[in-house]
């Protein structure tokens, strides 16, 4: 069959991570802004996503083949670096979800559960992903406590 009648398939926003396949989450011209420094994000167009595969190099990228790599961000993130904020909003880390897996009782994740819905919490800059961490955090939780 000639291309010309071949119809391209619809953009359905989901993009894979060029360096490690990993589904992207979009994100912010903010988020950017907030994360990549300033000499490198001219080269990102403002469409683009952050890959969240711990293991990958990569931080950002967009359907223009540019990246943006962990060593290009103006500061850790996590789950890039294990030893970043789980939560960049209000700093909650993974030693804070140990506590409340020693203590027995999520006291730490209720007090962040009860700030992520707060006026002060600003997930879609601050997070990486431009996401809130709860569900990230009750993950982690669930997995350390066998729930």
């Amino acid at each position: 069959m000639n291309k010309a009648f071949v119809r391209e398939p619809e953009f359905d926003g989901k993009a894979y991570c060029p360096h490690c396949g990993s589904l992207g989450s979009a994100v912010s011209e903010a988020t950017l802004d907030h994360h990549v420094q300033e000499e490198v994000r001219s080269r990102m167009s403002d469409a683009a996503w952050f890959c969240s595969f711990m293991k990958c190099d990569i931080a950002y990228f967009d359907l223009f083949e540019s990246r943006v790599s962990v060593e290009e961000l103006r500061s850790p993130v996590y789950p890039k670096d294990a030893d970043a904020p789980i939560c960049a909003c209000f700093g909650f880390t993974i030693e804070d979800l140990e506590a409340d897996v020693s203590d027995g009782t999520p006291t730490r994740i209720r007090e962040l559960l009860a700030k992520s819905k707060s006026d002060d919490s600003n997930c879609r800059v601050l997070a990486a992903d431009g996401q809130c961490c709860m569900r990230e955090v009750q993950r982690l939780y669930m997995m350390r406590t066998g729930g």
